[in-house]
């Protein structure tokens, strides 16, 4: 055989007959000039010992095979009769048997037929089974209910590309609505604990609980506390520079100058990821909204606004304009209008049911905003909103001393909150100082009872042991910075040994306090990657559960309070109960 490329001519004949049998013994004289040797010729056939063929050696011998048009063809009525031979094959000329060449009927040409991948077909299916886990992970469809298009854009494309869709009854079953939200009532029967963090034996969540969520999804709004705490030491080391009592220590406002930058740049990627997740991820940030605790820290983003306006180093702005302090306190505004409404009006939602110590962030922000306003010189503004944080101020305060027995204590992850107490008072006696024009007897009220507060809690040192780090943490910063800054401006005002050496004591401990937390974070969130766990609280389903999963879920969790009807389905749930909602029927003084 030659070395050469030989091209081979493909003809296919339409044939009406029927399939063929499988054998059949066919003469070659059957078909004019098929596998004939002129006379006079000598076979030249193939060595099946010896592969190897001298050169020059022509290979006569043609095939004829009967094969249908596809894989997917293979049962239809008609075949196609594929001829191949070579170029310089005995009887054919450029392809076409010389019987033909004379003939009136042009013989059809060469065809090549592709045939259309069908859908669903092998490609795709491999291509799927070697995505990475991370992609898998991202398309999972149970968590489409919380994007804010819901997949759609995805299934088209999915269309496009010509894949099959599966069934989406299933996924609509388990999808909440989304055009309503859910009502404050499933908060409280679906979730228990002071924060409503926890989620209950008998409830279900409508993401999966055996993976973990995208990153957005477990991104809370109570991240903003990260801010707070690092944008007021920003406000601090200002204060160390330029108040007359610590004149002593020299502080360059280049210290100032470093945080207040960071702040910035940290409120700015915190920020950024959360609105994100409100592209993204709209139903988880409408829940978090709509949670009865967690709508608090929806002040937390604008606070630490008004912190970096007030921390601003002089070398950046020597004043700030006034309609800056407008457009920051709109929004306090409209949450204010809402949250306390709620907590007047009653219902689920009144302060009595939802009272928390973190409820000081929706009063805080008033402080915060009357004294940037004093400072740039307004007055009714900044009045009007520290006569609206000191009336809510002394309620709250009222409601969480004396709270009712029905109340829960808040657990040991939780503790820390408890420093929100001292935040308020102590930015509400600056606030008035800023608006009286020093710092009199209404603002020394306010700061003895944040520093009374503050040491009542400080000394209570197994109060706050002994519980992992969580972003709750935070909640020491910003107030024991408050605190230092108060006592910095009462030192300014009553300067001896006493308050200097107290000034000092308060800003180191509220310095390697946010040093402390600062560097345990970036470790969680980096190195451990522990400080987002799946945010549970925005998972629960918008209806209660089939009452028949209720026993399985109190088994698997071992409530106490079912103990003893748990003990009498086990002993009568053996292996000759069949019927198991009949040994559930019986009461636990029939078993006894």
């Amino acid at each position: 055989m030659d070395h050469g490329e030989n091209p081979v001519s493909i003809e296919l004949q339409e044939s009406a007959e029927p399939v063929p049998q499988l054998l059949k013994l066919i003469s070659s004289n059957e078909v004019a000039d098929f596998d004939s040797i002129m006379e006079g010729e000598t076979p030249v056939f193939p060595n099946p010992t010896n592969s190897s063929q001298p050169d020059g050696h022509q290979r006569k011998l043609s095939i004829s095979i009967s094969m249908p048009s596809s894989p997917t063809g293979a049962t239809s009525a008609g075949t196609k009769n594929v001829l191949f031979v070579q170029d310089n094959a005995k009887g054919f000329k450029n392809g076409v048997p010389e019987s033909c060449v004379g003939s009136k009927a042009k013989p059809k040409g060469v065809k090549f037929l592709s045939q259309p991948m069908p859908k669903g077909s092998v490609f795709w299916e491999g291509a799927n089974m070697n995505q990475n886990p991370n992609v898998k992970k991202f398309k999972d469809k149970r968590f489409d209910s919380f994007k804010t298009w819901s997949g759609k854009l995805e299934r088209q494309l999915t269309n496009l590309r010509g894949r099959q869709q599966e069934s989406e009854s299933e996924d609509d079953s388990v999808r909440p609505s989304e055009n309503e939200a859910l009502p404050v009532d499933r908060y409280f029967d679906a979730l228990e604990g002071p924060e409503l963090e926890t989620l209950r034996a008998s409830e279900e969540i409508v993401l999966p609980d055996d993976k973990t969520w995208p990153f957005l999804l477990r991104y809370p709004i109570s991240s903003f506390g990260i801010c707070l705490g690092v944008s007021s030491q920003a406000i601090m080391w200002k204060a160390l520079a330029t108040a007359t009592s610590t004149k002593f220590l020299h502080i360059s406002l280049t210290v100032n100058l470093i945080l207040w930058w960071i702040s910035v740049a940290l409120v700015a990627i915190v920020a950024s990821i959360y609105l994100t997740k409100v592209i993204l991820y709209f139903e988880a940030v409408r829940r978090e909204y709509y949670h009865p605790i967690r709508v608090n820290f929806f002040f937390a983003p604008w606070i630490s606004l008004l912190f970096l306006a007030i921390g601003v180093p002089p070398s950046v702005a020597s004043s700030l304009p006034v309609a800056l302090w407008y457009v920051l306190m709109t929004p306090f505004l409209c949450l204010e209008l809402k949250i306390y409404g709620q907590w007047m009006s009653g219902g689920q939602r009144r302060l009595s049911k939802v009272a928390n110590p973190s409820n000081h962030l929706s009063v805080v922000g008033n402080f915060v905003g009357a004294l940037l306003g004093a400072s740039m010189g307004l007055k009714e503004g900044p009045i009007f909103f520290f006569a609206v944080g000191l009336a809510h101020y002394t309620v709250l305060f009222v409601t969480l001393y004396q709270r009712l027995p029905t109340n829960e204590t808040l657990p040991k992850e939780l503790h820390p909150v408890f420093f929100l107490f001292v935040a308020a008072p102590s930015v509400a006696s600056m606030a008035w100082a800023n608006i009286q024009g020093s710092f009199d007897y209404g603002s020394r009220i306010a700061y003895f009872i944040a520093l009374f507060l503050y040491f009542s809690l400080a000394v209570r040192i197994n109060f706050f042991r002994g519980f992992k780090f969580s972003l709750a943490w935070w909640a020491y910063t910003f107030p024991m910075t408050g605190a230092a800054i108060a006592t910095m401006r009462y030192s300014s005002a009553v300067t001896n040994v006493v308050t200097q050496t107290l000034s000092v004591i308060l800003s180191v401990v509220a310095t390697l306090t946010v040093t402390a937390l600062l560097v345990t974070t970036i470790l969680h969130a980096f190195v451990q990657r522990d400080l987002f766990p799946n945010d549970i609280a925005i998972a629960i389903s918008d209806r209660k559960p089939k009452s028949h999963r209720r026993w399985f879920n109190l088994i698997r969790h071992g409530s106490s309070e079912h103990n003893a009807d748990i003990d009498t389905f086990l002993k009568f749930a053996n292996g000759d109960t069949k019927d198991i909602e009949a040994a559930l029927k019986i009461s636990s003084a029939e078993a006894k």
